[in-house]
């Protein structure tokens, strides 16, 4: 499989460092690596994640992808947007029980061509079920099933073309990275020499075993670990506390929202306040991206206004 054949997305990426007494109190360095792309939607972990997919459609001459997700989700708005750039159908199964067409995340599938099938919330519990998915491929022979998240060998062999492990400043310590579906945190795993650790930002049992999966051998297993201290009352959910640690990186520049790479990085601060990392420690924290989330998060009164222009980078002068 050769990324070759997938048409480049326009893509910039660079460092932040990150500025904290705490930082200097602790002697750890902190720096942020951010990918963003000339689709939005497409930042962060999601064109490296779909951009093997989109190789494994050409190459089985499948007119599209299949895959699944939550009604606010990144990754369904990802999918959209990368198979429209790419001239490729977009079939999504989507926990919800009624069709939102003014959900901002929905309205952008929507108007990227994507086709949208309800799922209620048991059967949604299906999609990795293998006789699901079997079910599902003979309906849809045409499409390619990408997993949630697209968290699958082919996700992961995009994320491990990453180098998190040279900072500006020289190399890292630690590479850390918030954890969900699994995919990401298996892609930096298989890319790097050093220690990894990821941020749980779900309530997930599986998740550990989902991330060994997708590792390219066993002697990755000694170098990375999972954190599960910070989901707080579970996956898209946060307190007044993450929002206000959103707002103060906001303050530098550096735009979070509070479901993923906010709530982990809050939690790099708190290791680093326990003395986690040892003094002289560089960390190299990888940005996955999910900023079109806070529309969502402001449709449903769940920010402000305000904070949705702060926190999206609206309000920068």
């Amino acid at each position: 499989m050769q990324s070759a054949e997938v048409t480049a997305v326009p893509v910039l990426a660079g460092w932040q460092q990150v500025h904290q007494p705490v930082l200097l109190q602790h002697q750890v360095e902190l720096w942020v690596y951010q990918l963003n792309t000339a689709i939005p939607q497409l930042s962060g972990n999601k064109w490296l994640k779909l951009k093997y997919h989109i190789a494994l459609a050409q190459q089985a001459q499948k007119a599209g992808f299949l895959t699944f997700g939550g009604a606010f989700s990144n990754h369904l708005a990802a999918v959209a947007a990368m198979c429209k750039y790419h001239g490729l159908k977009s079939l999504a199964y989507v926990r919800a029980d009624q069709l939102d067409k003014h959900n901002p995340t929905l309205a952008f599938c929507l108007q990227q061509g994507m086709q949208i099938q309800l799922l209620n919330r048991n059967q949604y519990r299906w999609r990795n079920d293998a006789d699901f998915l079997l079910q599902l491929q003979q309906q849809h022979q045409h499409l390619l099933i990408v997993p949630e998240g697209g968290s699958s060998i082919a996700g992961a062999m995009g994320v491990a073309e990453l180098d998190l492990d040279l900072t500006p400043a020289g190399n890292a310590s630690h590479i850390i990275c918030a954890a969900a579906s699994g995919g990401t945190l298996a892609g930096v795993i298989n890319g790097s020499g050093c220690k990894i650790l990821g941020i749980a930002v779900v309530k997930d049992p599986s998740l550990p075993d989902r991330i060994t999966q997708l590792l390219q051998s066993d002697d990755k297993q000694q170098h990375w670990s999972l954190n599960t201290d910070f989901c707080g009352a579970g996956y898209a959910r946060f307190d007044n506390s993450i929002l206000q640690f959103c707002r103060d990186m906001a303050q530098q520049r550096l735009y979070l929202e509070p479901i993923y790479t906010g709530k982990a990085l809050a939690g790099v601060f708190t290791l680093i306040k326990r003395g986690y990392f040892p003094p002289g420690s560089r960390l190299s924290f990888f940005h996955t991206g999910g900023l079109q989330g806070l529309a969502g998060l402001h449709y449903r009164n769940l920010i402000t206004t305000a904070d949705f222009a702060l926190l999206s980078g609206s309000s920068a002068g």
